[in-house]
């Protein structure tokens, strides 16, 4: 069970997703403007919301970079616009994952289910005890326990995401991860657009210093998959290390 709050301003298509959503067991709350839905964030704690792009007061767009500057509860974009483009441009923003209307109840319920898990099993990780430690690789120091990365010393500024994907490819340097797994294990679904991955490895390189013409730690092997290795200029061979969490 999960708490949902639903940003929508079409009073049919909002009836059909609270009933659907509280037949399944699910906490409802809805409101219809984007305004309404920054002070619902705020005020109550939601696993996870579904927000519509055509709302009266504000773009959908713009109501979710408000929401991100608040919070990082999981938001799944409803849109009627399927253009490449925004739907990139909405990940870059925040949006956890999307669904272009018209969709049915069992997609949504398959979409929320999908990042459900991945929200709690990112507070798993987050709430490790005892015996997890730093995964160092190059200039990359990794803390699961903390959820923070640091390159070079530097904290680098990671959304929930990215960091998934960072510290997953970190635990395993060297090593090329296909997509398949990554979809499988970061984004706990076991199928996917390659887009989505495409657009948190851009994101991700951004802030590592580097671009997928000139890869530093993420190379890209097309056709084939994903891995994180040490910079070849590194002065020594850098390792993967563990130390004892506090």
């Amino acid at each position: 069970m999960a708490r949902v709050l639903v940003v929508e301003d079409d009073q049919f298509v909002r009836s059909a997703l609270i009933r659907h959503l509280t037949d399944a067991s699910h906490t409802v709350r809805s409101v219809g403007t984007a305004l309404e839905a920054l002070r619902e964030v705020a005020q109550v704690g939601f696993d996870v919301v579904i927000l519509d792009l055509g709302l009266p007061d504000l773009d959908g767009a713009e109501a979710l970079k408000m929401l991100r500057g608040i919070t990082q509860v999981p938001v799944i974009v409803a849109t009627a616009r399927d253009d490449e483009t925004e739907i990139v441009r909405l990940l870059n923003d925040g949006a956890d994952d999307y669904l272009v209307k018209p969709f049915s109840v069992e997609h949504l319920s398959a979409r929320m289910a999908a990042v459900l898990r991945r929200a709690r099993g990112g507070a798993r990780a987050g709430a490790a005890g005892p015996g997890d430690g730093e995964i160092r690789v190059g200039g990359l120091a990794i803390d699961p326990l903390r959820r923070q990365a640091r390159l070079d010393g530097r904290t680098l500024d990671l959304t929930r995401r990215e960091f998934d994907l960072l510290a997953f490819l970190a635990g395993r340097p060297g090593v090329v991860v296909p997509r398949r797994e990554l979809l499988s294990e970061v984004w706990q679904q076991s199928y996917g657009d390659d887009q989505t991955i495409d657009v948190h490895l851009s994101w991700l390189r951004r802030k590592l210093g580097e671009t997928a013409a000139r890869p530093r730690y993420l190379h890209t092997l097309r056709g084939v998959g994903v891995k994180l290795e040490p910079p070849r200029d590194a002065a020594a061979e850098p390792s993967r290390r563990w130390t004892p969490g506090p």
